[in-house]
């Protein structure tokens, strides 16, 4: 038999294997947003063993200071609690929501967020009227993950220094080089 009536032969098998593996055919399967390949994440710094620690939070807004400065004021998770981590931002204060009907849930509650701006090669964060003085760990945990986020939004200008001005107008500093990186 020559060579090229061969060939057909042989694929015909492998063709008739292939076709017959019971897969069954299917159309687009919808499974969410397309792959990227980076998880879109915001650091926050927490405190385990009296010092600030960065932990990672997956959020849809990463280089967003608001969304940041609400991740820290949550709290640790109840999985991050359970390893150790907790925060010396206490007390916060907290608005009414806004719709009586729509009341969230107590761990929902809208809660007033500090405000960050730069200014110059300083970090300036303000409290909300209402927030009281700040232990030095709460005003690291602000500087560091205010830092943080400048980082993400805005590497060309990175502070050295940071300050939080509390709800009574009391200015507190540190140095954002402190900040420990994950």
């Amino acid at each position: 038999m020559k060579a090229r009536h061969r060939v057909p032969l042989l694929l015909a098998p492998a063709l008739l294997a292939l076709t017959s593996c019971d897969i069954p055919a299917t159309g687009v399967v919808e499974a969410g947003g397309p792959a990227s390949g980076v998880t879109p994440v915001t650091t926050v710094y927490f405190v385990r063993a009296d010092s600030v620690v960065a932990v990672p939070r997956i959020t849809d807004r990463p280089g967003d200071t608001e969304t940041a400065m609400r991740l820290l004021l949550e709290g640790p998770s109840s999985g991050e609690a359970a390893v150790g981590y907790s925060t010396a931002l206490t007390g916060m204060p907290t608005r009414a929501p806004r719709e009586a009907a729509a009341t969230p849930e107590p761990s929902e509650a809208p809660v007033d967020v500090p405000t960050v701006s730069v200014k110059g090669s300083e970090l300036v964060i303000q409290m909300p009227a209402g927030t009281g003085e700040l232990s030095d760990l709460a005003t690291r945990q602000l500087i560091c993950t205010a830092a943080a986020v400048r980082r993400i939004s805005d590497a060309s200008n990175n502070p050295a220094m940071g300050y939080v001005v509390d709800g009574n107008g009391r200015r507190t500093q540190g140095s954002v080089e402190d900040c420990p990186v994950r």
